[in-house]
């Protein structure tokens, strides 16, 4: 077998700061990622569906999104990370404001869809970009800044999304976002690229991916990481609403979701110097295990609000951890390795929402956190073994 040889990786950036108009573009894309969760019940009763095939919108985007990672991902190994990102953006914008329009739900459905396809060219190249700028002793604490952003998105998303839902518009929901893509979309144009290696044929540089025995690994996890994570958080403000609460209120505690991770990215990046990566894996699936275990053993509004609270913890740590490793795993073909990882992680997201839906119908959510509790578990213990493997490869 040939073997391959690694590029030098690049100097770091000053003080592992990601470029502001980068962090916006990664917020925008998933506060649109997160907006639909709180705002569930609220587009079953206006378009007339039952709750199940409105969480096929949700289910739907996050396919979407995650099938178009291989594609965005050799885009960006070819053109460039910024140029990619800005295409994503303004396709999104365009199915963003479509979406605030649309008369029915299949018609719904097909925009959203269009729409998390686009919004995927984001967050992986901008993992990727990180990659290329920053050297690996540092890239943890730098992708911390950028899951901050991501935090903050996906938190705002719940609360913002949540009450103007409930007290204005749901088509409101989807404008906002669009809107935004645009003006990143134009900011990011003063943003220089950062220095990568050179892209070989499409076959080598897919090739080089597959060849490493670590790519299969990460993206495995990924998809079991996607089930388990972002697929049971779809279900927190549903099972919020079942108890009671607007859809305003529903948002507003899931919204704890998005302020945990941003508030313990911030630990990640404090920790990285401290602890291994297995380690803080070992961390963050402690906490997403205690939440769901929590959340199916008592529930209540203060289960459920702590199970937000926990997955964010388990997203800062355990998926920093996996998003971290999957930029190492082939440097030379950076983009393509992570594109594969966040497409794993994205199909199983969809799957693990495809799989609660029913339950969700018959407002079985303590099955749903239970599975999901018992799951993370071998998840965590999968992920800690293969990072020291990796570690000790290195």
């Amino acid at each position: 077998m040939s073997t391959v040889t690694r590029p030098a990786e690049p100097a770091a950036l000053p003080d592992t700061r990601v470029p502001f108009p980068l962090t916006a573009a990664a917020f925008t894309a998933n506060f649109d990622r997160f907006a639909v969760t709180p705002i569930l019940v609220t587009l079953a009763v206006a378009l007339h569906v039952p709750l199940a095939s409105a969480v096929s919108i949700a289910g739907g985007y996050a396919l979407a999104y995650g099938l178009s990672q291989p594609v965005w991902g050799v885009l960006s190994d070819r053109i460039g990370r910024l140029r990619t990102i800005r295409a994503g953006l303004t396709v999104a914008a365009l199915a963003g404001l479509a979406s605030a329009v649309a008369p029915d739900l299949s018609t719904l459905a097909t925009l959203r869809v269009l729409a998390g396809f686009a919004f995927g060219a984001v967050v992986p190249s901008s993992l990727s970009f990180v990659g290329d700028a920053v050297a690996p002793r540092r890239r943890q604490a730098a992708l911390a800044d950028l899951m901050a952003a991501l935090g903050l998105g996906s938190g705002l998303a719940a609360l913002v999304a949540g009450a103007i839902g409930n007290w204005l518009s749901w088509r409101l929901v989807f404008a906002m976002p669009a809107i935004a893509a645009l003006v990143a979309a134009v900011a990011l144009r003063g943003t220089p690229e950062p220095l990568r290696a050179p892209v070989d044929g499409l076959v080598t540089q897919v090739a080089a991916v597959l060849r490493a025995r670590f790519t299969y690994v990460v993206v495995m996890l990924g998809a079991v990481e996607g089930a388990i994570l972002l697929g049971g958080l779809t279900f927190v403000a549903p099972a919020l609403e079942h108890r009671g609460l607007s859809g305003a209120a529903a948002g507003a505690i899931t919204a704890v979701y998005g302020a945990a991770t941003l508030a313990f990215a911030r630990a990640v990046k404090a920790l990285t110097h401290r602890i291994p990566p297995h380690g803080l894996a070992a961390i963050g699936g402690g906490f997403v295990a205690t939440g769901y275990t929590a959340a199916a053993a008592v529930p209540a509004l203060w289960t459920f609000a702590l199970l937000a609270a926990l997955l964010g913890a388990g997203w800062a740590f355990l998926h920093s951890t996996l998003q971290a490793w999957a930029t190492s795993v082939v440097p030379e073909a950076r983009g393509t390795a992570v594109s594969f990882y966040v497409a794993a992680l994205f199909v199983g997201s969809a799957l693990g929402a495809a799989l609660g839906g029913a339950p969700a119908e018959h407002a079985q959510f303590g099955a749903i956190f239970g599975l999901a509790a018992a799951a993370t578990v071998p998840l965590t213990v999968a992920v800690v073994v293969a990072r020291r493997r990796f570690t000790a490869r290195d």
